[in-house]
């Protein structure tokens, strides 16, 4: 797969304390297998579907207590560039630009609303090598209890183009606070973002949502159910697909879609 734009999702990770049993339910849940850990770099450990590298996992750092989650990063051509424009936007830098070997250049990030996200300038490592399939990256959304701070860093940082979604007449989607941006024009969706109602409890941060595609959501759900997860949301019908939001065993929050299965017509953006 070529290099992603600027901008563009290209890859997921995540610290889990209990590496091992991170394998094994996603082994279950979303059919992935693994490679090597990686000793020189904190025994990261890329998950493959079919053969192709969609995801890591890597043990915390020594003394490292921060709860498991998958961070997603964004693809840059210039990973110091655009930490300049990070601080300039009103974001935190959580890690500087650091060059992981010869396989790019990595940061972590917070945008002002509290969300955290990772940015990646490659090397030899492009990011993702299957995309949108079962048991791949599919979508992500970020959740922010303050939607005009994230809209505006994210179109300061990246290139993209905004566009809110329309009211209309489903009661599903009534007074939805949701915006899309784009890449290179609007055929080219990359991201959502997603305001956090009342229904959200107020200790739960704004946060990025990654979804992860399935053949069959329900059959998923009960995966991770049967292995010690939690159902959070869901499962729900739309015109992008059957969903539900889950949490592994130690607390890594993530949504199942089912891609063919769609119900509804699509939303429209101004």
């Amino acid at each position: 797969m070529s290099e992603f734009p600027e901008g563009a999702p290209c890859w997921v990770d995540a610290m889990f304390t209990d590496v091992e049993g991170a394998k094994e339910f996603y082994a279950d849940v979303l059919g992935w297998t693994f490679g090597e850990a990686s000793s020189e770099y904190g025994n990261y450990t890329q998950a493959y579907s079919g053969g192709k590298a969609v995801a890591a996992v890597v043990p915390p750092m020594p003394g490292g207590d921060a709860p498991s989650q998958w961070c997603l990063y964004f693809a840059s051509p210039d990973a110091a560039a655009t930490a300049a424009k990070i601080k300039a936007a009103g974001g935190e830098l959580m890690m500087e630009p650091m060059q992981v070997g010869t396989f790019g250049t990595m940061a972590i990030a917070k945008e002002p609303s509290g969300a955290v996200f990772g940015v990646w300038q490659p090397g030899e490592h492009k990011g993702f090598e299957k995309l949108g399939e079962a048991g791949a990256y599919a979508w992500a959304e970020v959740f922010s209890r303050e939607p005009a701070k994230a809209d505006g860093f994210l179109t300061k940082v990246f290139p993209y183009e905004g566009r809110q979604m329309e009211a209309g007449d489903d009661p599903e989607t009534a007074g939805m606070d949701f915006k899309i941006f784009s890449l290179g024009g609007k055929e080219n969706p990359v991201l959502g973002r997603m305001k956090m109602g009342d229904e959200f409890p107020p200790e739960i941060p704004s946060y990025v949502q990654v979804y992860f595609a399935v053949p069959d959501c329900d059959e998923a759900i009960e995966k991770t159910k049967a292995r010690g997860g939690k159902l959070h949301f869901g499962p729900m019908d739309s015109p992008f697909g059957r969903f539900a939001a889950v949490a592994d065993p130690q607390g890594a929050a993530f949504a199942v879609i089912d891609l063919t299965t769609t119900v509804g017509e699509m939303p429209k953006f101004d």
